[in-house]
């Protein structure tokens, strides 16, 4: 009977050990920090919301004057220019008590990559969302959302599962323009809607018909409609 309990005891603990010692691995992976996320340096003199950061100006002027030539043409967005334009915003903001640290965007091959530090209660984990945009054979434009993850591990299901039922409560909740430009992104990031890339600029429209991902620059090539 003694022999027994005692080896009762023994499966117990060995049990209690299997559960602390995933407890911890879980807990290692969510607060890794992958090396590549290196937010440039804020810089408190260009912390103004009411203030369009240069390179912003650059790329709508570049924009602007291309479509009215009425002829396709190249808008090439620059990884560095994008995380200079970030880093020149207030950071870092809170919402729902959660503070967000300033955002790093990659560009590599085929994906923008979404990287951010999320502080809750103290404890500080790397938000990591991978994009793979796409103009499909019928000309629109999906933002896929390929991968989610916190620290090193992968949550996709989970965040694609509570991204839909956000979007649907939203969409059930508030009256929403449907053909505004910020809604058809967010239907695309949450629930996987592509949408058709055309825009009106004064009497020209113009549409996106091809995004290519490269290593530091995305490519959005325009036609005039």
């Amino acid at each position: 009977m003694e022999t027994h309990r005692r080896e009762k005891y023994r499966k117990v603990i060995r049990w209690l050990l299997v559960d602390i010692a995933i407890a911890c691995i879980i807990f290692a992976l969510l607060l890794y920090k992958p090396s590549r996320y290196s937010p440039l340096e804020t810089d408190p003199a260009s912390s103004d919301s009411r203030r369009v950061h240069p390179y912003l100006t650059h790329l709508s002027s570049e924009f602007y004057n291309s479509v009215q030539q009425e002829k396709p043409f190249e808008l090439v967005v620059l990884e560095e220019g994008i995380n200079k334009t970030i880093s020149g915003s207030n950071w870092p903001i809170e919402a729902e008590g959660v503070k967000f640290s300033t955002p790093v965007a990659l560009f590599v091959p085929e994906n923008v990559i979404l990287m951010g530090i999320a502080n809750i209660r103290g404890a500080e984990f790397v938000i990591t969302i991978v994009l793979e945009p796409t103009v499909d054979q019928q000309g629109l434009l999906n933002l896929k959302v390929d991968k989610v993850k916190i620290g090193a591990m992968n949550i996709t299901p989970l965040a694609k599962i509570v991204a839909k039922k956000m979007y649907q409560n939203h969409l059930a909740t508030e009256a929403i323009d449907i053909e505004d430009l910020r809604a058809k992104i967010a239907g695309s990031l949450l629930n996987d809607e592509p949408f058709d890339p055309v825009f009106k600029i004064d009497d020209k429209i113009v549409r996106l018909d091809q995004v290519t991902v490269k290593q530091g620059k995305l490519i959005l090539h325009w036609v005039p409609v």
